[in-house]
């Protein structure tokens, strides 16, 4: 029996321009803070709880235009009123004291809704171009985890017990404390601390340091795998049931199952291949790049890598009833909560939101009748 409370749902911030598929497939999506706003307003209005704003540096995979996810994130929170904004980060980029003062001023701004996704990193580009060191994958999450302990660190240290002090391979914190803290949010230690990667080393960090494992699009089976491993590392670590799971999927969402499968097989059909192939060669750096050969990417098809985060393998292709019984089988098997992508952001959300949301809770509540899934805490 998998966990109690009601699944969340999130949704990828266009915040680079490019849409979600590498595709000449007409997009209806805009990078611009103004639309921007109006997709997190009827996301939070539908029914979403969260919203991921994507970090790109330099333009890679079709994103030309690319605004910085941290500034991107507090406007957003700015303009809503319930919707938590996760701002993506790349270790290494970042001082980690810097960026906790960051999130803990635009949590107060907020009342309590900042969040952070570390992302590893596996655009080399990015970091070579900026003067910074690359380092080899297993060291990258290495540092992450140093990144990762450093947050709640200074997020929970109290300046009455002498501060925070951590002396570490890649950061180096000295009894310091910043102050104010992070809101006091009933439930919440600190400003929630999401982690990416499928990878070991990513497994890893997912059960011993971080809040929320993200996963790239995945099967049943897929998943799983990566669900037993991540809670067998917290087990191992103590902190046996303090790890949530987030699962990427891009959702065509249709009337009908063959009207939402024609919509699938026109973005394969009409898939950049040259910018798909950049990209594969970028992610190289990554999953493939491990010593047992895990990781993001590390199996994924020509087909797969045209949505960039393996979005079509979550199977979220049909109708409203057909997703939503799927999403229930994925909560069955452990997923907390599911980050979306959509080809038409405004409509596909609505569509979404109307359709989709209202079949997942009525099957929710069923599988509790069911004795499938135990009753909310």
């Amino acid at each position: 029996m998998s966990a109690t409370d009601p699944l969340k749902f999130a949704y990828w911030v266009p915040n680079v321009s490019g849409g979600l598929v590498t595709s000449t497939i007409e997009q209806r999506t805009d990078w611009s803070f103004d639309f921007n706003v109006k997709v997190a307003q009827l996301a939070e209005q539908v029914g979403f709880e969260y919203a991921l704003s994507q970090v790109r540096y330099t333009a890679s995979y079709g994103a030309d235009q690319q605004h910085e996810s941290t500034s991107f994130s507090l406007g957003l929170l700015t303009q809503t009123e319930k919707l938590k904004v996760i701002a993506a980060v790349h270790p290494g980029l970042w001082n980690p004291a810097v960026l906790a003062k960051l999130i803990i001023t635009a949590d107060h701004i907020s009342g309590g809704r900042a969040a952070v996704n570390v992302v590893s990193g596996w655009f080399k580009d990015e970091f070579t171009g900026l003067g910074e060191p690359w380092l080899e994958h297993d060291e990258r999450y290495r540092r992450s985890e140093e990144f990762i302990k450093v947050l709640r660190g200074l997020w929970t240290a109290k300046q009455e017990d002498g501060g925070f002090t951590h002396l570490g391979d890649f950061y180096r914190i000295h009894d310091f404390t910043l102050q104010p803290g992070p809101v006091d949010v009933p439930g919440r230690p600190h400003p929630e601390i999401f982690q990416g990667g499928n990878s070991t080393a990513a497994r890893r960090n997912g059960g011993t340091v971080s809040d929320w494992y993200f996963s790239n699009g995945k099967d049943f089976d897929g998943f799983t795998e990566q669900y037993l491993e991540v809670n067998q590392n917290a087990a191992l670590a103590g902190r046996e049931g303090q790890v949530k799971f987030g699962l990427n999927g891009f959702v065509v969402a249709r009337d009908s199952e063959d009207e939402a499968h024609a919509v699938l097989e026109e973005i394969i059909a009409k898939a950049n291949p040259d910018a798909v192939e950049g990209f594969r060669q970028a992610v190289q750096q990554a999953g493939s790049s491990t010593g047992d050969g895990k990781g993001m990417w590390s199996d994924s098809t020509t087909r797969d890598l045209v949505q960039y985060n393996d979005g079509f393998r979550t199977g979220l292709i049909g109708t409203p009833l057909q997703i939503a019984t799927r999403i229930v089988e994925y909560k069955k098997l452990g997923v907390d909560l599911f980050l979306l992508g959509f080809l038409h952001y405004l409509e596909d959300i609505a569509y979404f939101g109307e359709k989709v949301l209202p079949l997942v809770r009525e099957l929710e509540a069923q599988a509790v009748r069911d004795g499938e899934l135990a009753p909310a805490r």
